[in-house]
């Protein structure tokens, strides 16, 4: 099996993105026990779904060192999972909570923590390699799932393809030749449940069209 971390991922003091370095700097001092550190993604590259999100959020993948762990955004997205049958163990919030993913990995489209939860196009593509050398890493990769606008984005860089080809729409599906399937879903963040952008239900129904790419697919 394929170790869970095997690609290239930032350093600890990724100087890549100088606006982030710096936040990242200011994180330290004020919480000295936070990861405070580029995230490395979860789950195995053996995996058949890879999930991007945006970027990790302050006080929960920043704090905990584990994408979506510890804030809502992770509460929704692994009780989904959980429901599915990607998961195994009990999701506790934290890092070391014995809690693993099934035939998914996940990680983000910018691996720090940017100020106010937004980065800008220039730390999207400085992290761009990253996620080109995480999806060349998984050979069994059937599906990818797009977390918001800004992760669809991200993925269609990585293919080299235009936006304006594929345009982002929450449960839209995109075949691209040669490629993973790519689908999309609004962010399953707080702000976006709270407004009823998106509500659970929703979210459920992009994951039920998941497990019949990758059974359509398991002969590939």
């Amino acid at each position: 099996m394929p170790a869970e971390n095997a690609t290239e991922t930032p350093g600890r003091d990724c100087g890549l993105c100088p606006r982030l370095a710096a936040f990242r700097a200011a994180q330290r001092a004020a919480h000295p026990d936070w990861h405070n550190a580029p995230v490395s993604s979860f789950g195995g590259l053996d995996a058949g779904l890879l999930i991007v999100g945006l970027a990790p959020g302050l006080k929960g993948a920043n704090l905990t060192g584990r994408p979506f762990t510890g804030d809502w955004a992770g509460d929704l997205l692994y009780a989904t999972l959980a429901e599915f049958g990607l998961t195994a163990g009990t999701y506790g919030a934290r890092a070391d909570d014995g809690f693993t993913l099934r035939d998914c990995r996940v990680t983000n489209a910018v691996r720090c923590v940017p100020p106010e939860n937004k980065p800008v196009a220039a730390e999207v593509a400085a992290c761009r390699p990253f996620l080109i050398d995480e999806i060349a890493a998984m050979p069994r990769l059937k599906v990818i799932l797009a977390l918001g606008g800004l992760a669809h984005g991200a993925v269609l860089a990585a293919f080299g393809e235009r936006k304006s080809a594929w345009k982002f729409g929450h449960g839209a599906e995109h075949r691209m030749p040669g490629r993973p399937v790519l689908l999309n879903s609004y962010h399953c963040s707080r702000y976006n449940t709270n407004t009823g952008r998106l509500t659970a239900d929703m979210f459920r129904d992009v994951f039920a069209t998941i497990g019949p790419i990758l059974e359509e697919n398991a002969g590939i």
